[in-house]
């Protein structure tokens, strides 16, 4: 099996997206993960069906796949990072963010992309566990109906420190929701390095029936840090034979978004060592 490897425009917020769209498509990336944020695609800024339009053509131009991630830190809240989240207390704030969901689905089947990313949020202070289920329950309600709609996979990130923060928060939300067939999971491979009981590579073939979106980035145990890679832990070639084996079709982007600085070089690097470290590409 091939694998297929984006780059995330977190980690190009330095350059305008077209211009991001550009390099990737030279260096020979199949595709790309999209952050809607105010300099790519801003989902706030008026003429958005018309602006999806002009990257969806962009794209096609390019032969770039895509995927929508919903990540950026500031897009609904300028004071709090991503805040409001789905698990606020103000239920408008769970509104403005379920909100924003729907958005991103509607921008992701315009663009035909493969997936839509997001994740649950931190528990805020003062909210017992139940309660932030229950919160987290609801607020999945319109954007599982919208995916379902549309015809686009939703896929849950587990993230460290969030109310679903490891695999087995992605099977009880799962589980809570009655398994819709819209729900999958994005496996941050980082992630599973960075706080799952199993390897990365047993992470990847338990996630195997869920998988709708990977992003994979180098990082130490214990340590949620987004590495460049080389700079970290992580055993590249069984993690990538691995999910070569599942037969998951999607992109596998790189998700560097605190390398911004550094992100043309690093965009050229990663893919490098990805092409060089066990893929069967």
């Amino acid at each position: 099996m091939t694998l297929r490897f984006g780059y995330g425009t977190n980690g190009l917020t330095d350059l305008r997206l077209d211009d991001a769209l550009g390099l990737l498509a030279d260096l020979g990336y199949d595709g790309v993960g999209l952050t809607l944020d105010h300099m790519h695609l801003d989902p706030m800024a008026p003429g958005l069906a018309a602006r999806t339009r002009q990257v969806a053509r962009r794209l096609t131009e390019l032969g770039l796949s895509v995927t929508v991630e919903t990540g950026a830190r500031y897009v609904l809240d300028p004071r709090r990072k991503h805040g409001p989240s789905l698990l606020d207390p103000d239920p408008e704030g769970r509104a403005a963010r379920t909100g924003l969901l729907v958005t991103a689905v509607q921008v992701a089947a315009d663009l035909g992309a493969h997936a839509v990313h997001c994740f649950s949020g931190v528990t805020p202070e003062g909210t017992d566990t139940d309660t932030a289920w229950k919160r987290l329950d609801d607020a999945m309600g319109p954007v599982l109906d919208a995916a379902r709609a549309a015809g686009v996979p939703l896929a849950v990130e587990p993230e460290p420190g969030h109310l679903v923060s490891a695999l087995a928060d992605f099977h009880e939300l799962r589980n809570r929701l009655g398994d819709p067939e819209p729900l999958g999971l994005t496996l941050d491979l980082g992630h599973c390095q960075c706080l799952e009981p199993a390897s990365p590579a047993d992470c990847v073939r338990e996630a195997a029936p869920w998988l709708r979106h990977v992003q994979i980035e180098d990082m130490r145990r214990g340590v949620h840090e987004h590495l460049p890679f080389g700079d970290g832990e992580m055993d590249f070639p069984p993690i990538l034979d691995a999910l070569a084996a599942t037969g998951y079709h999607g992109l596998t982007v790189v998700e560097l978004p605190r390398h911004s600085h550094a992100g043309p070089e690093l965009a050229r690097t990663s893919l490098d060592f990805l092409r060089t470290k066990g893929a069967r590409t």
